[in-house]
C-alpha cells in the first residue's frame, strides 16, 4: 500500500465534558436521485472517486473506556471532590436558611390575630421576597458550580487529557481510536484492544490535582 493511500487519519472526537472517542456511522437515506431531471448523471458525479479503500489488515484499532478514565483517573477524582465540597456548603446553607424562614413562617402565624391587617400584610410580602431571594440564589449558585466545573473538566481535557491520547494514538500507531460505550468487544479480544489503562497511568502521571475556580456566591 503507497503511502498516500495508508489509512492515519485519527478519528477520535470529543464527547460530553471529558474527550472521547466513537466511531461516526452516518446512513443515507433515499434521495430520490433518480426523480432529478437535470444535471449530471450518477456515473459523471462518481467520476473522480477513487476505487481504493482500507481492508481490516491495514487498520490498527484500540478501545477506550471513558467512564473507566472518568472514575479513575485522580485528577478528575479530586476535581468531582470539589465540586460536591461546594454542592455539600450550599446544602448546608440552604438548610439553615429554610430553618430561619420556618421559624420566621410559625411567627407570622401566630401573630396574624394581633397585627393589623396592613402590618399582616406587610410580613407575608417580606417574608414571600425572602423565599423567592432564596430560590433564585440557590439556582444562581448551583448554575455557577456546575459551569466552574465544567470549565475545569474542559481544561483538563484540551491540557492534558488530548495530547495523552493523541500520544498514544502516535506510540501504537493506530488508525482508530473507539469509545468502549460504543462498542461491543468479545470475551476473547486481545488485551492489547482496551488502552483505557495506559490512558489513566499516564494522566496520573501527568497530573493529579487541579484547582477548580471558586464558584458564584462562595
Amino acid at each position: 500500500m503507497s503511502k498516500e493511500n495508508k489509512f492515519t487519519q485519527k478519528n477520535y472526537v470529543k464527547m460530553g465534558i471529558i474527550a472521547g472517542a466513537v466511531v461516526v456511522v452516518a446512513a443515507l437515506g433515499a434521495w430520490g436521485i433518480s426523480s432529478m431531471r437535470s444535471g449530471a448523471s450518477l456515473e459523471s458525479a462518481l467520476s473522480g472517486i477513487s476505487t481504493g479503500a482500507v481492508s481490516a489488515a491495514d487498520l490498527r484499532i484500540a478501545v477506550i473506556r471513558m467512564d473507566e478514565i472518568q472514575a479513575n483517573a485522580d485528577v478528575l477524582v479530586d476535581l468531582r471532590k470539589q465540586k460536591e465540597s461546594f454542592e455539600s456548603r450550599l446544602r448546608d446553607e440552604l438548610t439553615k436558611t429554610q430553618k430561619s424562614l420556618e421559624k420566621e413562617k410559625a411567627e407570622i402565624e401566630k401573630s396574624q390575630e394581633v397585627l393589623s391587617r396592613e402590618a399582616l400584610h406587610r410580613r407575608v410580602t417580606e417574608y414571600q421576597q425572602k423565599v423567592n431571594n432564596l430560590q433564585r440564589d440557590v439556582t444562581e449558585r448551583a448554575q455557577s458550580i456546575e459551569m466552574e466545573f465544567q470549565k475545569a473538566l474542559n481544561e483538563i481535557q484540551k491540557r492534558d487529557l488530548d495530547p495523552i491520547i493523541e500520544g498514544i494514538i502516535a506510540r501504537k500507531n493506530l488508525s482508530l481510536v473507539i469509545d468502549g460505550r460504543f462498542a461491543r468487544v468479545s470475551e476473547n479480544a486481545p488485551a492489547e484492544l482496551d488502552v483505557t489503562s495506559d490512558v489513566i497511568s499516564s494522566m496520573n502521571k501527568k497530573v493529579s490535582k487541579y484547582q477548580m475556580a471558586k464558584p458564584k456566591g462562595f
